[in-house]
């Protein structure tokens, strides 16, 4: 059996890894620029701290993969698949992150800020703490989310599906809510944070 490539430190630049099945890899402290990784596969990898300049994701499927604390800069993610990955404490700045599949996964502290973020399906994906200020999340489905302490700065909320999500800590009042599906708690929350004052026995 093959033994999972495993690079520390490694600054790989222009390569061509299409439709590559990178199994459990493991990178740390790795740099990709320019990689092309479209329909590369991923079951179980880790990449820790790695820095992505460019390069694509596109059609690519990642099962139980971990993405912690990298940065993807001008990165494509077009039709790609997470299935169950975690992506803590990951900076995405001027990616393509549409359309994207995922399912499940924690995405615990990630910041996209700016990006078009609409119509995805991120139910039930775990957002705790997620900066996603001034990104487009317009008809997304957050239902069954876990957005605890989530920054939604300017975020843009248009028929958005929050039903169901945990929103405890977050200032719905700073985003864009417009026609947003929300549960009777996450209601409630919006209309105390508007001064309202709510009698739930009324």
């Amino acid at each position: 059996m093959t033994e999972p490539l495993t690079a520390e430190g490694h600054h790989y630049r222009g390569d061509d890894w299409y439709g590559d099945e990178l199994g459990a890899a493991r990178f740390t402290d790795c740099t990709f620029t320019d990689v092309d990784l479209t329909e590369a596969t991923t079951s179980g990898a880790t990449f820790e701290r790695c820095t992505f300049h460019g390069g694509r994701f596109n059609a690519s499927v990642h099962q139980a993969t971990a993405f912690v604390g990298c940065d993807f800069r001008r990165t494509s993610f077009f039709d790609a698949t997470l299935d169950g990955c975690k992506l803590v404490g990951t900076v995405f700045t001027e990616c393509t992150l549409r359309p994207l599949t995922v399912t499940g996964g924690s995405w615990l502290g990630v910041t996209i800020r700016g990006a078009n973020l609409s119509r995805l399906d991120l139910s039930g994906v775990d957002l705790r703490e997620a900066d996603l200020s001034m990104s487009d999340l317009t008809l997304a489905v957050l239902a069954g989310a876990r957005l605890d302490r989530a920054v939604l700065r300017d975020t843009v909320l248009d028929r958005a599906d929050l039903r169901g999500a945990s929103l405890d800590g977050v200032d719905l009042s700073a985003a864009i809510v417009k026609r947003t599906r929300l549960d009777l708690a996450g209601a409630v929350l919006l209309a105390e944070l508007h001064g309202a004052d709510v009698d739930p026995t009324a």
